[in-house]
């Protein structure tokens, strides 16, 4: 098949069904360690050490984004492109620069977050209390993106299994690491737990890289900076929009701080953990498996906007009934995942699921401006719902407290998900389809209903009618993806039960 064919209609379903379980499947593996690392930290320090967990973890990230330049990102289509010449010489010219740069990179990081310790405490806990926490942290930083080097290279060459267990392996290790950090030093081990979370997701990505390519290339001066310049000029787009993403999520975190002490951060950041959890692995799968497809056919609508169609429709299918679920089951999963003491968290997890399902509903559609290669209006976009998410958080918050920070969060794709529609039409035609209006609706109402059955009726009401909702929601879900997949291609345990059932 070249560039430009598409292929069937039955097929592409299935080839989202399979990136989607494959990269889902890992991610769940790696979430079901993360929930134990997330247990043993809540019911060891309680909701201040969660909020210091995400405060670090917020600076971290955005330190690690100011330091890689984006060109972790822009790495894996430069390799990408290297693969499909089928050049060798190339693509080892490609890698080795990623995996120097990256190096050199994490190292300047990691100096200056040192260098610049007592202010980032300073404007992030409006004391020196932590800052030397924060210089520690910063040896997180060159681990980080060293190890973001060696994964931009491997799935680049679209070695998507080995990408999973790499996820397995180091979310195994991490939590190996992190429980008794943090219970022999208690919150002065968060900081350290985070630096080795990062050195054996480094040991773990070099273990896979270190057979890809074997020997350096000779590289002149000219030829080295020739080759670097469209990595870090590509790289540049992608910083800017992990830093607006990640920046809005830090300000958020310091606005809660600010409102309710360390111990409100907790709940909110336990609470957008659990919200991020089941949407995590179908926003992944998109990343990596639909964003190479979609530019490569971007440039014919009719195909595009079909596609993204496919996209969305499996994946509100897929996180349908899981928000459905967790709106249900909130406080219990709150419990279950946390401890009693994070009860609090319960409305704000509400909150978030309902924006991760229109987030969920937007992200294809975004893609479209990243496959049509719009610039301009990827970055504005991106300024814009960062000014729209701090604004609405500092508003409601100040108005109705804390569960205003994750109102806030439902609020921004309320808005971001109109935008991101008009700017999709206007670019390729894009229309929603018959039965995605259907779908979008059917979870649309009944996420409403349930969430508003929380809010009103008593608990044991609330719960009983939303477990029927669950219940409902996945065997419709699971009717209809099974009907999207052609009978041949389906695993032959569904194809018998589905010859009993007729």
């Amino acid at each position: 098949m070249n560039m430009r064919e598409t292929p069937s209609e039955g097929q592409s379903y299935t080839q989202i069904l399979k990136s989607t379980a494959l990269i889902g499947g890992s991610s769940l593996v790696t979430v079901g360690f993360s929930i134990i690392r997330n247990k043993a930290i809540a019911l060891i320090l309680g909701p201040d050490g969660v909020g210091l967990m995400g405060i670090y973890g917020s600076i971290a990230d955005i330190a690690q984004t100011l330091a890689g330049l984006g060109v972790p990102a822009s790495g894996v289509r430069q390799i990408a492109e290297a693969v499909g010449t089928g050049d060798a010489e190339k693509i080892a010219r490609t890698a080795f620069i990623l995996q120097r740069i990256s190096l050199v990179l994490g190292l300047a990081g990691t100096f200056i977050l040192a260098a610049l310790a007592f202010p980032v405490a300073r404007l992030t806990f409006g004391d020196h209390q932590h800052a030397a926490g924060v210089a520690f942290l910063s040896l997180a930083i060159f681990f980080r993106l060293a190890s973001a080097g060696q994964t931009a290279m491997i799935q680049g060459m679209r070695e998507i299994s080995t990408l999973a267990r790499i996820n397995v392996l180091s979310a195994f290790f991490a939590t190996m690491v992190t429980i008794p950090l943090v219970y022999i030093f208690g919150l002065e081990g968060i900081a350290p737990s985070l630096i080795a979370v990062a050195a054996v997701t480094l040991l773990t990505s070099w273990w896979y890289s270190r057979k890809m390519l074997q020997g350096a290339p000779k590289l002149s001066t000219p030829q080295f900076r020739q080759e670097l310049a469209p990595l870090v000029k590509l790289g540049l787009v992608f910083m800017v929009s992990g830093l607006l993403t990640l920046g809005s999520a830090y300000v958020v975190r310091i606005i809660v701080l600010q409102h309710g002490g360390i111990a409100a951060a907790g709940l909110y950041q336990s609470a957008w953990a659990l919200g991020s959890l089941y949407a995590g692995f179908i926003l992944q799968a998109m990343g990596t498996d639909f964003y190479p497809r979609l530019t490569a056919i971007a440039g014919d609508h009719p195909a595009c906007n079909r596609m993204v169609n496919e996209q969305a429709q499996v994946s509100l299918l897929l996180a349908g009934p899981g928000v459905l679920a967790t709106l249900t089951f909130a406080p219990f999963v709150m419990w279950l995942f946390y401890s009693p003491e994070f009860y609090a968290a319960a409305d704000l997890l509400r909150w978030i699921c309902l924006g991760m399902l229109l987030r969920i509903i937007a992200w294809p559609m975004g893609f479209i401006v990243l496959a049509k290669g719009e610039q301009a209006i990827f970055f504005w976009t991106e300024i814009a719902a960062t000014i729209v998410h701090i604004g609405l958080a500092w508003l409601l918050v100040s108005k109705i407290g804390l569960v205003g920070s994750a109102a806030a969060f439902f609020g921004l794709y309320v808005w971001h998900g109109i935008l991101i529609y008009l700017i999709s039409r206007r670019l390729t035609g894009f229309r929603w389809s018959a039965a995605n209006r259907k779908i979008g609706l059917i979870f649309l109402t009944a996420s409403g209903v349930v969430f508003c059955a929380t809010l009103f009726l008593p608990l044991w009401q609330a719960t009983a009618f939303g477990s029927l909702a669950v219940i409902l929601s996945g065997l419709y879900s699971l009717k209809m993806l099974i009907e999207l997949v052609p009978p041949e291609l389906l695993p032959r345990p569904i194809r018998k039960w589905l010859v009993r059932s007729v």
